[in-house]
């Protein structure tokens, strides 16, 4: 049985198979397509992207293109290309406020800091990084609250930190725009590391930020920040390792986790080394701060 609302926007289909939304209106549409390419964790081909929404709704024939055809016209989203591979994803073409310092913005678009704000400035490209993705956002507001710490304003220049998975480096970025005198920033994504290290050329701090392939399990230095925009599986993985390459005072700031996997986490790390100081959620993902 199929039943339609008034606003003629959507039907239900209710057979036995399935219960699936079928929309019928070209702004809903362009919502639930939006919303896709937001939330993913990956970078979805146009393909992908009209696979993934299939399994979610129904629509009228072509709907779905036209719907994407508008985003990308109205610079919403934008198309990327990488190995011969076009993706879709939300369009960076004007600074982004993630917290009430720090502004990310596209290079060659004007922003004037005010106070003590920090400006930084990341190319549109294949990693996460631009502050569109809650975990990229959460992560910074992490970082800020990390060094925000007494023990880090007193070490000042002197602070050592670990970006593990970097992507577009920004984490490592805001991490030494805020007062890190030096950030290691692993990647084993090769496109992420050219797109890293062009992000820390692009904001002058070659001589700070060094982007590296290293295996985690290879690194034994000692570091009091360390970060992580990772799924949880992985971090899961990362626990043990974590514990080796911290002290006493150093902090863990996570991201990259749903909001249900939160007290899993927790209590993994906070079962013997650390304690966690702050816990942010938003849209369904989460980031946690950790201090040992």
């Amino acid at each position: 049985m199929i039943f339609l609302n008034k606003e003629k926007k959507w039907l239900m289909n209710t057979s036995e198979e399935t219960t699936k939304m079928v929309l019928t209106d070209i702004q809903a549409i362009r919502q639930e397509v939006l919303a896709a390419v937001v939330k993913s964790q990956k970078r979805l081909t146009p393909g992908e992207l009209e696979k993934r929404l299939s399994q979610k709704f129904t629509a009228e024939k072509d709907a779905l293109k036209t719907a994407i055809r508008n985003l990308v016209a109205d610079q919403e989203l934008v198309y990327t290309y990488n190995f011969g591979c076009s993706f879709l994803e939300k369009s960076f073409n004007k600074p982004v406020r993630i917290s009430k310092r720090i502004i990310l913005k596209p290079p060659h678009t004007l922003y004037r800091p005010i106070s003590d704000e920090v400006v930084i400035e990341i190319q549109p490209g294949a990693s996460f990084g631009s502050g569109e993705h809650p975990t990229t956002r959460l992560a910074i507001r992490g970082i800020e609250q990390a060094l925000s710490k007494k023990e880090f304003s007193q070490k000042g220049v002197d602070i050592q930190a670990l970006d593990i998975g970097t992507g577009s480096g920004v984490l490592a970025i805001v991490a030494v725009s805020l007062g890190v005198k030096r950030v290691l920033g692993i990647d084993i994504d090769p496109c992420a590391r050219a797109e890293a290290k062009e992000n820390v050329k692009l904001n002058n701090l070659e001589n700070r930020i060094e982007i590296h392939d290293r295996n985690i399990e290879k690194i034994d230095h000692k570091f009091s920040l360390i970060t992580a925009n990772l799924r949880y599986p992985t971090l899961k993985q990362l626990y043990s390792h974590i514990t080796k390459i911290t002290d006493k005072g150093s902090s863990f700031v996570v991201s990259g986790i749903k909001t249900n996997e939160v007290s899993d986490l927790l209590n993994i790390f906070t079962q013997k080394y650390f304690r966690c100081i702050r816990q942010e959620s938003e849209k369904g993902w989460a980031g946690l701060v950790f201090e040992r």
